[in-house]
């Protein structure tokens, strides 16, 4: 992972300056990797919001619930903020061009980065992918593959094609950046909270590095003084479809097994054997949090809720975490005294073919009255 000079840094990174700086994702800049302005790729990134969520909470009952949503990021999610930074870090060392596999969001991100810097990106990603991605690749110009079984048979491919080729890999946890980006989102998370950081916060987790950013960003921050001691308890939230880090969890142990016939609408966490999943295991034992699996059903119904009673147009993802958050509830594993934040990583709208209500249709000419109400 990268390091930083965390004396020099606190030297300048004070909260006063803080409020005068733009409001984006470089204003950490002495904790991002980047060292040259003039490589910076950016497609306008702002902070992303953070929502509270009374309607939803009459039903979950906790002290106070907020999300996080990530939609609001260039490509609709959360990996922006990895490409973002992971790809201009990249640029500054040269690279003019990537190789990556993705689920989705990921790959989306990283080409229309690469589009804006003039550079190639080459993706793998599995045939069933949500079309919406696909597309977002084509159109920025990426060479993609799509691969017959999962994000790890998808690694595969690129593993080979750097093998054969030496083309930078900007996959998982490959190189040391993508995870810096990520880092800004707890940047933010702890700016947004006026510096007094939630009890729990919930995280669909399937490589895991936004956990593993988030985390990481909450360390260096209490290093500078900018926070206190005490850190929220992390918790990774899985489908019961695809969760080998709740079961390493649930097991005591250190690192995961890979999942067999992996299947989720939470497509996004379909990763059956992530690399940092031993990092995973090890935050969320040490801040006393865990790991919680809910089924396809429970997310599709949570993720509704989000959207019904709070607008929220949340991704699947998202929606686990509100499921995982009920969980949780229910067995006394938070607690109702409890301020929780939820994570969700992306927009609904990437995710045309997942169930939603049935809508009613009516001829246009035939007398049919709408209820009155309407």
């Amino acid at each position: 992972m990268a390091r930083y000079d965390l004396a020099a840094a606190a030297a300048s990174l004070t909260r006063t300056p803080l409020g005068r700086r733009a409001h984006d994702l470089w204003r950490f800049r002495e904790l991002l990797p980047v060292r040259r302005e003039e490589f910076i790729v950016s497609l306008g990134e702002r902070p992303s919001p953070i929502l509270d969520l009374p309607r939803v909470n009459e039903q979950i009952g906790v002290a106070a619930l907020h999300c996080k949503d990530e939609a609001a990021l260039p490509g609709g999610s959360f990996k922006a903020r990895g490409a973002a930074v992971g790809l201009s870090r990249a640029r500054e060392l040269g690279v003019h061009s990537f190789a990556m596999p993705t689920n989705g969001n990921a790959g989306s991100a990283w080409a229309l980065y690469a589009a804006r810097a003039g550079m190639q990106a080459t993706i793998a990603m599995p045939v069933q992918t949500p079309a919406v991605h696909r597309m977002q690749c084509a159109l920025a110009g990426a060479k993609v593959t799509l691969v017959r079984g999962t994000i790890s048979d998808a690694g595969r491919v690129i593993a080979r094609a750097v093998a054969a080729s030496g083309i930078y890999d900007a996959s998982t946890l490959k190189e040391p950046y993508r995870i810096e980006g990520k880092k800004t989102l707890g940047f933010e998370i702890a700016e947004q909270f006026a510096w007094d950081l939630p009890d729990a916060i919930l995280y669909p987790t399937g490589g895991g590095v936004g956990l593993i950013g988030v985390h990481k960003a909450f360390l260096e921050l209490h290093a500078l003084g900018l926070l206190g001691p005490r850190l929220p308890r992390f918790f990774a939230v899985q489908s019961t479809g695809c969760a080998p880090i709740v079961e390493a969890w649930r097991s005591g142990r250190d690192a995961s097994e890979a999942w067999h016939a992996p299947a989720t609408v939470a497509f996004g966490i379909n990763v059956p054997k992530a690399i940092g999943d031993f990092i995973v295991l090890r935050i969320v034992r040490e801040t006393g949090g865990g790991a919680i699996a809910v089924d396809d059903a429970r997310i599709l119904e949570y993720q509704h809720m989000l959207v019904e009673r709070e607008g929220v147009l949340a991704c699947p993802e998202g929606g686990a975490t509100l499921a995982a958050l009920a969980q949780a509830r229910r067995d006394g594993t938070i607690g109702a005294h409890e301020r929780v934040l939820i994570i969700n990583t992306g927009s609904g709208a990437q995710y045309p073919d997942v169930p939603y209500p049935a809508l009613q249709t009516i001829e246009a000419d035939d007398g049919t009255q709408l209820p009155a109400h309407l």
